[in-house]
């Protein structure tokens, strides 16, 4: 499809909804704010596209322009910060708005948010009890929509987020940068997913496409010279097998990822080893949303409705 935005002209709604897993009814449903909204989206896109995140303590839902919310478990608002406007586009593109993307993340009573917009670059840390920012680190980067992941490994716990200039591990308490590496994709969509020691990363768009896992005790400025080699922290790569918009997916021994066109790759996750690739879908029809696994079966949701099983 096209790249192009949509202005909204009416007011919209953000709610919060809490349904019985079992039967699907819904238990709760809590209206947060209601408002136009302040920026322009893509045309396949929303103005809540973040997944909401819980502990079991609290739920953290980021509503894109319109700010971060904390709620407790029956839906009452406990705190609210209002981020800015979170002006997302192409690199490329100047006019183009696309929306905000990334998810929040809860961990140990700590709420993490990655902003990469235009307007503003940085990693956050908020206190989940009150919304107290405990630390920001400015990023090099452009607009991504990924989403941040916590990795305990090697003795050190840290938070690995995606994007295209700035690829990185940050120490969790201190934000401090442990290692980094650039180049990949020039519209960072993925979020990394974790494979035992290592981290594996993806982007698309532009000149390169790769696929690569990451030692997750790396240090310092780990780029390669040629984004095709490898070295000590970057295990392998495929330069041009890895996705635009979906995140991979790794289960036991095998790593698949999936093409906005329906080209499934599977590979060895500690090798790299490529086992096979296969057209899903008959090529008429796009794949955005990221597979899942269960029971030893990945289900692939392609745009016009139709799911696809493959056995891991």
């Amino acid at each position: 499809g096209e790249g192009n935005s949509y202005a909204e002209k009416e007011p919209h709604q953000w709610r919060l909804l809490c349904l019985d897993k079992s039967s699907g009814k819904i238990l709760w449903d809590k209206l947060e704010l209601e408002a136009v909204p302040r920026l322009e989206r893509h045309t396949k896109g929303t103005h809540c596209n973040s997944t909401p995140a819980t502990d079991g303590k609290r739920i953290v839902a980021l509503f894109g322009s319109e700010g971060l919310f904390c709620f407790d478990m029956i839906g009452t608002k406990l705190w609210h910060k209002d981020l800015g406007k979170l002006h997302a586009g192409p690199h490329d593109s100047r006019t183009l708005q696309w929306g905000f993307g990334s998810s929040p993340i809860l961990y140990d009573g700590k709420v993490i948010v990655q902003v990469d917009t235009r307007t503003e670059q940085y990693l956050a840390v908020f206190d989940a009890a009150d919304g107290r920012e405990l630390w920001r680190k400015p990023r090099k980067e452009i607009s991504s929509w990924c989403t941040p992941i916590v990795a305990k490994t090697a003795g050190r716990l840290q938070i690995v987020v995606n994007g295209w200039k700035e690829i990185a591990g940050y120490d969790f308490k201190s934000g401090d940068q442990l290692w980094w590496l650039s180049e990949g994709g020039d519209n960072p969509v993925a979020s990394p997913i974790l494979a035992g020691d290592r981290v594996i990363l993806t982007s698309a768009h532009g000149k390169y496409r790769p696929m690569r896992a990451v030692r997750l005790d790396a240090t310092g400025d780990i780029t390669p010279p040629d984004i095709g080699t490898t070295n000590q922290a970057v295990v392998w790569c495929h330069p041009r097998k890895g996705n635009y918009l979906q995140t991979p997916i790794v289960v036991g021994d095998f790593l698949w990822g999936c093409s906005n066109d329906g080209i499934v790759t599977c590979f060895d996750v500690r090798s790299g080893k490529l086992n096979y690739e296969e057209r899903i879908g008959g090529g008429g029809q796009g794949f955005t949303a990221s597979p899942v696994a269960a029971k030893g079966k990945l289900y692939f949701t392609g745009e016009q409705g139709d799911v696809f099983v493959i056995p891991a």
